[in-house]
């Protein structure tokens, strides 16, 4: 049989991953264009508005990244963009970042103690049904109330802890399920090793919720920078994608196509944190592929 290097399989895999995400951009562009040529006379294509005003040519768009802004910043849209895309981008992280330590914990609660996942696990699915711009005043003003250790609540924190309220919960559910999939005899045989709770958790629990994690992972971290973006729009909060939006709908009313130019920017924000959460899944499993192409190849 012919040999190929895991390493290059994996390679491979990556590559086709990338190549996916390129050809869905472009083929959402296509579509773009196909709707917008099929809208009638009066500017809609069955309940789609087509007009300019509502939906501007992709050339459109992207010739407005290079205007000048419309605040008076002396900055072009695109500098602009890529400026609240930055700062949307650290409270995301940080609000990810969060939800991921808090959806952990609670896994490892809820697994390890049955009465602990009876009684929260009901309270962690009602939490999503709390609307985020509704939460968001509350966040802000309940946070504007405290200090700790001389430093008061800064409107960015406010930020960080919806983009954590909202991606918190399927990093809990996909860490509980992974760390639950353990079959019965993989548990027997570590019980034969006379191994502890806590040891079973980390050479046989961890291991086994990593296929089951990845997935959630990529959904926490599109969740929040949504979290973030809505929380940047709920709270009034400046410097971010969200303010960004507001801004520009305000003042370039007569200029849709710059309101787009940041839809652009909050979209290729949430692509950004989707692939870093790819290449943490390929450090994860590249040993596992690369196992799986020995055997395969053997």
């Amino acid at each position: 049989m012919t040999s190929t290097s895991p390493k290059r399989v994996v390679r491979v895999a990556v590559l086709r991953g990338v190549a996916l995400g390129v050809g869905g951009f472009v083929a959402l562009g296509v579509i773009w264009e196909l709707v917008k040529s099929l809208g009638g006379s009066d500017g809609r294509f069955f309940m789609i508005r087509t007009d300019d005003a509502s939906m501007p040519h992709l050339m459109t768009v992207l010739r407005a990244f290079g205007q000048e802004d419309v605040r008076g910043t002396g900055r072009s849209v695109g500098r602009a963009v890529l400026d609240g895309a930055w700062y949307s981008l650290r409270l995301a992280l940080g609000g990810f970042a969060l939800g991921v330590i808090i959806g952990m914990l609670l896994a490892l609660a809820m697994q390890r103690f049955k009465v602990v996942e009876r009684a929260w696990l009901p309270y962690v699915v009602l939490s999503q049904t709390v609307p985020l711009i509704a939460l968001a005043p509350l966040i802000v003003g309940w946070g504007g109330q405290l200090s700790a250790f001389g430093h008061d609540w800064q409107p960015w924190m406010s930020v960080v802890g919806m983009a954590a309220y909202l991606s918190f919960f399927p990093v809990t559910i996909g860490a509980l399920r992974g760390l639950q999939s353990p079959k019965v005899h993989s548990l027997e045989l570590m019980q034969s090793y006379a191994a502890t709770s806590w040891q079973t958790t980390l050479k046989l629990r961890l291991p086994s919720a990593v296929p089951f994690l990845m997935p959630s992972l990529k959904l926490a971290a599109s969740a929040s920078v949504v979290g973030a973006i809505v929380a940047e729009i709920s709270s009034g909060t400046s410097g971010g994608i969200g303010r960004l939006i507001i801004d520009y709908f305000q003042k370039a009313s007569g200029d849709p196509s710059r309101v787009f130019t940041a839809f652009v920017g909050a979209a290729g924000l949430g692509l950004l944190v989707a692939f870093l959460v790819s290449i943490l899944e390929w450090f994860l499993t590249k040993n596992r592929a690369s196992h799986g192409a020995k055997q395969a190849l053997a």
